[in-house]
């Protein structure tokens, strides 16, 4: 698919963050070709003139002239990113996320990048130089098929192999398993890959709303047909109860293993276990 660039003026890359774990956070582009096709961030089209463009075509490429104000930072939490993935390929031309990190290197803040693409490598140089650095990586499937059909960015092999890097860097790694699939994530298989060289382990599942309900229900229902009423029986009659018995058999497989981990399930009620 060829991406749509254009560089857009903001006053400035800082926003005060609504996810109830940062304070701040910092979306160096609007849109991103790796075009998740369960992507939550979808929204940002109707606000940004791109309503009429598919997800993962486009990419606005934020422009600002003032540096951020490190004091601001200091004991908080800042998050890369929010709506889009600030390592997606347009940053390998740019470099508008270095810029930021050189900017905030020596924040007194606890930074966190999420992203789904190995070019987040090019920076461990910056990352070692951090006070308090975590990269988490987004993986909820070793099958490179099904991953393929859900977004253009990194394989999974090669995501996995940037967490192996980043910590044998000494960089605070965490793999997001998110967003799970029922019955198509294997989260123990996750786990048993990558345990040895992951920090932390996220877990979060798949929500779905607006017009990529459709999209993915769709998928499921010719790609997995076994699993359909399953998935009916979640996103179309409203019934959880699925995700509380998966949150119980992922809190005591973690807490049988020994690892660290955060449920994010119920964003409200997220729990901490250590």
């Amino acid at each position: 698919m060829i991406v749509n660039k254009r560089f857009v003026k903001t006053s400035s890359i800082l926003s005060k963050s609504n996810l109830p774990t940062s304070d701040f956070c910092i979306n160096p582009y609007v849109g991103c070709p790796h075009g998740c096709k369960y992507c939550y961030a979808t929204f940002m089209r109707r606000f940004t003139n791109h309503e009429n463009e598919p997800w993962g075509s486009f990419v606005d490429i934020k422009q600002w002239d003032k540096d951020i104000d490190i004091n601001k930072l200091k004991g908080k939490t800042v998050f890369l990113s929010s709506v889009t993935d600030c390592y997606n390929p347009v940053e390998a031309e740019v470099c508008s996320t270095r810029k930021i990190l050189e900017n905030i290197v020596d924040a007194d803040a606890e930074v966190t990048i999420t992203t789904k693409s190995n070019l987040v490598l090019r920076d461990i140089d910056l990352f070692k130089k951090f006070k308090n650095i975590t990269i988490a990586f987004s993986i909820n499937t070793l099958d490179e098929k099904f991953k393929t059909d859900m977004d253009n960015a990194s394989s999974i092999q090669d995501r996995i192999s940037a967490l192996k890097t980043l910590h044998e860097n000494n960089v605070r790694t965490v793999l997001f398993m998110s967003p799970i699939f029922p019955e198509i994530t294997d989260f123990k298989e996750i786990i048993n890959k990558t345990k040895l060289f992951v920090d932390e382990f996220w877990f979060e599942n798949l929500n779905l709303r607006a017009g990529y309900k459709y999209t993915i229900l769709n998928y499921i229902k010719k790609n997995y047909k076994n699993l359909y009423p399953l998935y009916n029986q979640i996103y179309n009659l409203g019934d959880y109860s699925y995700w509380d018995f998966l949150a119980k058999q992922i809190d005591e497989f973690c807490i049988q293993q020994k690892l660290n981990f955060k449920n994010y399930f119920h964003h409200e009620k997220i729990r901490k276990n250590n």
